[in-house]
């Protein structure tokens, strides 16, 4: 009885056992397979993505909007190098002066001399007209001068205006021909005056040619820069006076010089000899200028003529086309 309680009890557990003997290595062997060679998974609908796990981080910045239109290499590198080359370079001097001396050279031709306003005894040796065979010219002077420029902001450096100021410098007036070797009055009705030669002074006046050129530098940011220009002036004089001691003995003729503009043409060079040191050298031609003298009340001695022992002789008036050629060197600075 015992023993066919024991193997009601024990024919469960040894059931039970042999399954899973028997299924465990089954389901091993499975899955080694599976490993090996895996089935293709039959064809199936898709399965929905899987819902987002929340991310706790914050979030990254949005990326910044692409430039409309961007431009192409090449031109980004034109871009990055243009402030470089601005930012290096050099600022231009508006303003220069060179000092130096100027020597003024009257390239001088003139109209023969006329008397006017002729009456009296005067009339019976000399006439109204111009004295043939006679003339006039003016002389030279070297004087301490200063060009003073400024550099225009358009045109590229190249154009600037300049002034010349100089010290004013004494003109002087010179009888040419028959009116400094011959006297203008020899004889007053066939009878002899005594009135000799002029000679060849005549009188003087202090001048400013206060002139005004542009100019074009060829080179200007060169160490050598040539120069051409083209300007006005004028010829301004003051203080005349009569210096002929034969026109001067009885008393003293009015003189006057009326202004006389002309045309400038300008050429030159300078360089750069040392930081910012220029020398210079300018060559200026005044054209078209021509200076008109009177000199009135001339009143002469007449020695030989017993009736007269003065006469007034009228007005003289003296053309002269001064025309200088104006040769300057200096040194000067940019500021």
């Amino acid at each position: 009885m015992r023993a066919v309680l024991l193997a009601l009890v024990l024919v469960p557990f040894v059931a039970h056992a042999d399954r899973r003997v028997a299924t465990t290595p089954a389901k091993a062997k499975k899955a080694k397979k599976g490993k090996k060679a895996p089935l293709p998974a039959p064809a199936k609908e898709p399965e929905p993505d899987p819902e987002p796990e929340i991310d706790m981080a914050p979030p990254a910045p949005a990326p910044a909007p692409p430039a409309a239109n961007p431009m192409p290499d090449n031109e980004a590198v034109t871009v990055t190098a243009e402030p470089a080359r601005v930012a290096t370079k050099k600022k231009v001097k508006r303003f220069y002066f060179r000092g130096g001396v100027a020597h003024v050279a009257p390239l001088s031709t003139s109209r023969p001399m006329e008397l006017s306003d002729v009456d009296g005894a005067a009339s019976l040796a000399v006439k109204n007209g111009p004295i043939a065979g006679s003339g006039s010219t003016v002389s030279s002077a070297t004087i301490p001068a200063i060009s003073i420029g400024y550099r225009l902001p358009f045109g590229g450096d190249h154009l600037s205006l300049e002034t010349v100021l100089g010290t004013p410098f004494t003109v002087k007036f010179q009888a040419t021909g028959t009116l400094a070797n011959e006297s203008i009055a020899p004889t007053a009705l066939g009878i002899p005056t005594g009135v000799g030669p002029l000679g060849p002074e005549l009188g003087e006046a202090k001048a400013a040619p206060p002139l005004i050129t542009l100019v074009y530098n060829a080179a200007p940011h060169s160490a050598v820069q040539p120069f051409v220009g083209v300007g006005a002036a004028v010829l301004i004089a003051y203080g005349a006076k009569v210096t002929n001691p034969m026109l001067t003995e009885v008393s003293q003729p009015e003189m006057s010089i009326a202004p006389a503009p002309g045309l400038v043409l300008q050429g030159g060079i300078e360089a750069k000899i040392y930081k910012g040191l220029y020398v210079r050298l300018d060559v200026k031609f005044i054209a078209f200028m021509l200076a008109r003298a009177e000199v009135h009340h001339v009143q002469v001695r007449t020695p030989e003529l017993p009736l007269f022992d003065t006469v007034e002789v009228g007005t003289a008036k003296m053309s002269v086309w001064v025309n200088p050629l104006i040769i300057q060197g200096g040194l000067g600075i940019d500021f």
